[in-house]
């Protein structure tokens, strides 16, 4: 990776931003200038914040959280409650002048590749522009292999590189079938485990050294 990681998911709720600020205070750590980019922020939550805090860096709203809207829907849906029509190449320029101040820009998804953005407008589609590897957030319990393949492969159908898989436990108890998931997924899949979140658990400088963020 040079310059920048689009973060999916699997679904929603799954631990995506947590391990995208992970990621990126770890790049902090490193000596790292980091950017963040949420381009579709929906409902109440305040993702986009915390991935400005992550960076410590007083980023312009603007470009790091170009569209936001109250609604708890789909980017899609949400816009069109507020009367907007998401804009491919506003996200482009927005990420371009984060890209231009920074080692390393960490764009989070809203939801999954196929969450509608706007009008023949898909979030793959967002990633596809960017030019990004993808870093994909699967939940670690039963029913993740699935999802994760699915997410895979349709990462895949679009020619998008996959740079792996973190899987990331969100809920305090793990299932029996955790210990098997990751070699599920990487056998079938054929792709990299980057990393295991643990309940609260940070596993960002394993990823980070896989997916090697370097200065421009």
């Amino acid at each position: 990776m040079s310059g920048g990681v689009f973060i999916t998911a699997t679904d929603t709720g799954v631990g995506k931003t947590f391990v995208a600020c992970a990621l990126a205070r770890a790049a902090v750590r490193r000596g790292l200038r980091v950017a963040v980019c949420k381009p579709c922020e929906t409902g109440d939550g305040d993702d986009g914040a915390r991935l400005i805090a992550a960076t410590g860096r007083a980023l312009d709203e603007s470009l790091a959280r170009p569209y936001r809207f109250a609604l708890a829907a789909s980017p899609e849906v949400a816009a069109r409650a507020a009367g907007v029509t998401i804009d491919l190449e506003r996200i482009a320029a927005a990420f371009a002048a984060l890209a231009a101040d920074a080692d390393v820009v960490f764009v989070e998804g809203a939801g999954g590749l196929l969450v509608p953005v706007a009008p023949q407008l898909l979030m793959a589609d967002v990633a596809a522009r960017l030019a990004l590897p993808l870093v994909i957030v699967a939940r670690a319990s039963l029913g993740t292999v699935n999802h994760t393949l699915l997410t895979i492969e349709a990462a895949r159908a679009r020619r998008l590189a996959v740079a792996g898989v973190v899987l990331c436990r969100a809920v305090a108890t793990s299932g029996p079938d955790e210990p098997t998931n990751a070699e599920a997924i990487a056998r079938w899949g054929d792709v990299r485990i980057l990393g295991h979140f643990e309940h609260g658990g940070d596993d960002a400088d394993r990823v980070l050294d896989q997916i090697q963020p370097r200065a421009r």
